[in-house]
């Protein structure tokens, strides 16, 4: 039964019965009982996912944390071969720790948080369900249903498993969760032809999560369980693997090779030390592998990175985007497609009265959504009915009786009402149908208010509105006692019952060519992807009788047409054209219809193509390799189902693309999850979906993603800033003590100056890096390609020039200060010297103190030349880098700080002489005035 793939929506009420092997009288107790032992509970299953235990160990797995316990044990180890008394060594393993630990643990919390997903769609099933049992109507529990019972389903119940409808009266369910379209879907009994619609066409059946809204029907359930289309949507959930984000791979890859170098540096170094005879102190060959070990770890670079993509979080948060997952920030900036919803994203979700075309003449009408501003205008011809920003000649409805009867009729057959919105003053709420509620704004509009007509007219009864009938109305008494019916609906209906026209202020004959001009007119109204509205009027005997549908809906005085539309959002149209410029290409998918998912597409500017939505039917019919083609080449794809929505981004990511993909509905939970970057609304979006996504937008407003993607690129610009800088001073600090280990003199840098330079010294400019301005003109660049890496070509040969540069200063800076304490310099000169002699040790300290400053000093000049790799220092603006000023003056003062405090004792420093720092001074200026941008040509990225 459920197992197998059945076209339920084709089947009528009875051979579905027959085929589930039940009756409209439902199961016994003892039949479903066995039919739960042979389908299982109706609720979702959860997949084997690793426990928190693992999940929280799989934290230290990555590469850069790796290197970074490595540094921990390194300093330990340091510790143990000088006897425990290197009290330096313990405190740089407590400090690494930390930063390992709080990776850790933040890693876990974002992990932990992403798997919530299935709880969030469990919350949205029914609790309970009334079923007919043993002949008469029981509420149970709803994971007891099963395929073949009789479900009752009624106003504001939720429905609890699919089913087929055997009997339908008024019935409208709330699909949302599901298609992502807000309007409920009129349902019926009627067998649908068509082989494979899209759920939103499937008025025949119902499904769970779905709500029902009005009216009442009963239906078979067809499927529990995991076996439903929610079902579906959590075992696809469930399935999607998280994937490492351009920047995750960019880090992976830059730990593993420096993972390697790490190793081969202290190997090729201990070895040399050893075996070539610079020293018969295995310690000391150690204990110098271990300074180039750690001078090789840029110990800071994780917490850097985490604190600077902290900061894009906060940014965003400005711009009403809340980041879920922290490594997503700079995903943002590398995004090349955003594949949109339509409803509430692009447009508002809020039905506006466009165009009202009565007899005698068309009207346009400003304002978008429930907004309180808004006027009338003469629209002449039907050529300019697209053009929403035109005005033309102001209508006075105060001067025209058929506007006023027309936007009356509207605000008096109405079943919805218009509330404060607390959140906006200048806007509406609409309680009830948006329909219903677009009429009322556009009456408020016009002056025409609730607050007036209820003084002046009586209701009386009411005709609701009808699936089959097509068609409200509503009967009043005014306060001169005459009784009027007001009657709303399809153009088409409301046309068959009418024998006269308003013209004016006098009625005439509704005639053959009059009819087929109000016909052409809905026809272009519909075909611009508006909801057409007829209105019309009748009065009554003012004798209040019994009155029956059939004798009041007839003879009706037709008023006129109400074009309306779901506006597009203001910014929209800027958002999209700043994407373009970005080289940010936006797609439309929609559970919407494919006429006015087009027909929105191209008023905002997604789409200039005059080629028609691709269907959920057609993505039915293609194969993977034609869809990778149709992504390419459509823009606007309509009456998706969810496993639609998943293929497209699949096909898009596998043409290298980074993808950007919203949505609101349960529907886009398994594409938001899969996508590179998920979006989900924060108004109207379902638990499951915010739960699978990274990215939050608290407007649900596409600016906001463009806006978040300006910030990635901003984040990510500053990450190749501070990554250039840690990387080259790492290169210089490995170069200087390699070389002076080959030559055969003592280390100019202990491994306590390294870990102090790596962590204090270039830790406060690195952190003023990631708030660093954003270079000009970011958003008017393309996206960088999805293949390139941070550690490029030109990344690459920043961290050779600041490394060869600050290896030379520091070197002659060392070399300097041995040559003026003992006229030579011992192992160059082939001079071997005793460095234990105190004498002599004295000399070392100050000249390891000199090279340290020298470090110290020439990075903190070289970070200016790591802001921009195509302009040379004098022509960016220093002046925007406050926090990099500050940051430099800190990380100074605390270098003189361990030179010239009771700290240099532990740090094994000595003062040094004016003269010294002149020349530091002198030297330490290449890392400033060095034009590093000629060395590195034209940057081949577009981040910076």
């Amino acid at each position: 039964m459920q197992s197998e793939m059945q076209d339920w929506h084709r089947k009528t009420a009875e051979d579905t019965l027959k085929y589930l092997d039940t009756s409209k009288e439902g199961l016994s107790s003892e039949e479903a009982k066995d039919r739960l032992v042979e389908y299982g509970p109706n609720e979702l299953e959860e997949v084997d996912r690793a426990g928190p235990l693992r999940m929280f160990l799989q934290q230290f797995a990555d590469p850069m944390v790796m290197i970074l316990i490595f540094a921990i044990i390194i300093s330990i180890a340091t510790v143990l071969l000088h006897g425990g008394h290197e009290d330096e060594g313990f405190i740089d393993a407590i400090v690494i720790s930390a930063i390992v630990i709080a990776n850790a643990v933040f890693g876990f919390i974002q992990e932990f948080k992403s798997e919530k997903a299935l709880e969030a769609l469990k919350d949205l099933s029914a609790p309970t369900a009334i079923v007919h049992r043993n002949g008469e109507w029981v509420e149970i529990e709803a994971r007891d249903i099963v395929p073949g019972d009789i479900i009752s389903l009624g106003s504001g119940d939720i429905v609890p498993a699919d089913a087929r409808l055997v009997n339908a009266v008024s019935l409208a369910v709330d699909e949302s969760a599901l298609t992502g379209e807000s309007l409920a879907v009129q349902k019926n009994i009627k067998p649908i032809e068509a082989e494979k619609p899209p759920i939103g066409d499937m008025i025949n059946l119902v499904f769970q999560g779905s709500v029902v809204t009005a009216g009442k029907g009963t239906a078979v359930v067809t499927a529990t369980g995991m076996k439903t289309e929610f079902g579906k949507i959590a075992q696809m959930v469930q399935e999607s693997e998280e994937e490492l984000t351009p920047l995750q791979v960019d880090l992976e890859s830059l730990g593993k090779r420096l993972g390697v170098l790490v190793l081969v540096l202290s190997v090729l170094v201990f070895i040399a030390l050893v075996f070539a005879g610079s020293t018969n102190d295995w310690n000391e060959a150690l204990f110098t592998s271990i300074a180039v070990a750690v001078a090789a770890i840029p110990e800071g670079l994780s917490a850097v990175v985490t604190v600077t993509l902290s900061i894009g979080v906060s940014r965003m948060v400005k711009k009403n985007a809340i980041v879920r997952r922290l490594s997503s920030v700079e995903t943002l900036g590398s995004t090349t497609v955003i594949c949109s919803d339509k409803t509430g994203t692009i447009t508002k979700n809020e039905m506006t009265v466009r165009y009202i075309s009565l007899p005698s003449a068309n009207a346009k009408v400003s304002g978008t959504g429930y907004s309180k501003e808004g006027q009338y205008y003469y629209a002449p011809s039907r050529e300019n009915w697209d053009d929403f920003s035109s005005t033309g000649e102001p209508f006075d409805v105060s001067n025209s009786n058929e506007m006023n009867m027309l936007l009356k009729a509207g605000q008096l057959c109405s079943s919805a009402s218009l509330a404060r919105n607390p959140d906006d003053e200048s806007s509406w709420r609409v309680v009830g149908d948006p329909t219903e509620g677009a009429l009322l704004v556009a009456a408020e509009k016009a002056g025409i208010t609730a607050d007036k007509l209820e003084l002046q007219y009586e209701e009386i009864t009411e005709f609701s509105f009808d699936s089959k009938r097509k068609r409200m109305t509503s009967i009043y008494r005014d306060d001169e006692g005459q009784v009027w019916a007001f009657t709303k609906g399809a153009p088409e209906v409301i046309l068959e019952r009418s024998t006269q026209v308003l013209v004016n202020d006098e009625k005439k004959t509704l005639d053959h060519t009059k009819r087929n001009d109000i016909l052409e007119v809905n026809m272009a109204m519909a075909a611009r992807a508006m909801r057409v509205i007829a209105l019309a009027y009748r009065p009554l005997d003012n004798t209040v009788g019994d009155w029956n549908e059939s004798e009041v809906e007839n003879d009706l005085v037709f008023l006129g047409l109400v074009g309306m539309i779901d506006s597009p959002r203001e910014g929209v149209m800027e958002a999209i054209a700043k994407s373009r410029e970005a080289g940010v290409r936006p797609i439309m998918i929609t559970g919407d219809h494919a006429l006015t998912a087009v027909s929105i597409a191209r008023s905002v500017g997604l789409t200039q193509s005059d080629q028609p939505a691709v269907t959920g039917s057609d993505l039915a019919e293609t194969s993977d390799e034609e869809l990778e083609r149709l992504v390419l080449e459509r823009d606007v794809f309509a009456r998706v189902a969810p496993e639609h929505k998943l293929r497209i981004v699949r096909a898009l990511k596998n043409q290298n693309h980074v993808v950007a993909m919203t949505g609101d509905g349960v529907n886009d939970a398994p594409a938001i999850k899969k996508a590179d970057i998920g979006i989900s609304m924060g108004i109207r979006g379902a638990g499951v979906t915010k739960e699978s996504s990274d990215l939050i937008l608290t407007d649900d407003d596409f600016s906001t993603i463009v806006s978040a993607i300006e910030v990635g690129r901003e984040i990510y610009a500053n990450i190749r800033k501070f990554v250039r800088f840690l990387l080259s001073a790492n290169a210089g600090e490995v170069l200087l003590v390699f070389i002076m280990a080959m030559i055969g003199l003592p280390i100019p840098l202990t491994p306590i100056y390294i870990l102090w330079i790596n962590l204090v010294t270039d830790g406060p400019p690195a952190l003023a890096l990631g708030f660093d301005p954003p270079p000009e003109g970011i958003m008017e660049r393309p996206p960088r390609e999805p293949s390139s890496r941070l550690l490029d070509n030109s990344m690459v040969r920043m961290i050779i020039a600041g490394g060869v540069l600050v290896t030379f200063t520091a070197s002659f800076v060392y070399l300097f200060v041995l040559w003026e304490a003992l006229g030579y310099i011992p192992q160059i000169t082939g001079a071997a010297i005793d460095w234990s002699l105190a004498e002599n040790a004295d000399i070392l300290v100050r000249a390891r103190t000199a090279t340290f400053a020298t470090m110290v000093l020439f990075q903190l000049l070289w970070v200016w030349n790591c802001r921009d790799e195509r302009n040379p220092i004098w022509r960016t603006n220093m002046r925007e880098s406050k926090g990099l000023f500050i940051a430099v003056v800190i990380s100074f003062l605390l270098t003189l700080t361990v030179i010239y405090t009771p700290l240099s004792v532990a740090f094994g420093t000595v003062p040094l002489s004016l003269m010294h720092w002149v020349l530091i001074f002198a030297v330490s200026l290449i890392g400033f005035l060095t034009p590093v941008y000629r060395l590195l040509g034209n940057s081949d990225h577009d981040s910076d």
